[in-house]
């Protein structure tokens, strides 16, 4: 059985935490098709880095980067009345481009089944 680090623990508590209030307590128009995706903090717990996606993809990130800074005082406070730390840890949110690759290598999959035609059987 696999033990959780605190820091693991504080990532996870903190994703549900902004998972939830993106859920149902902020009405930024900004923010209303992002999905928390992965948060990382340093060993120290002083640092998270938030990962999101949001639907319309990279061209729509930055505004939700611009709703998550203006949110940025009432997350800190809810993370904060939630979480018993003695620093609450400064918060930076990035675009998780890994469902983009993602995307990328299932179109060129799909491109390469349809260039090869239907008369390949598929290996077992």
């Amino acid at each position: 059985m696999k033990t959780y680090s605190r820091m693991d623990r504080v990532s996870g508590e903190i994703h549900k935490i902004i998972s939830g209030l993106l859920q149902k307590d902020i009405g930024d128009p900004r923010l209303e098709m992002v999905t928390i995706t992965g948060v990382k903090t340093s060993p120290d717990l002083r640092n998270a880095k938030i990962y999101f996606v949001i639907t319309g993809g990279k061209s729509k990130s930055e505004d939700a980067r611009q709703g998550f800074q203006s949110a940025m005082g009432f997350i800190k406070k809810s993370i904060s009345r939630q979480i018993d730390l003695r620093y609450i840890p400064n918060l930076s949110f990035f675009y998780d481009e890994s469902f983009d690759y993602g995307d990328h290598i299932d179109r060129m999959l799909k491109q390469l089944v349809i260039s090869n035609g239907s008369d390949h059987q598929p290996l077992e």
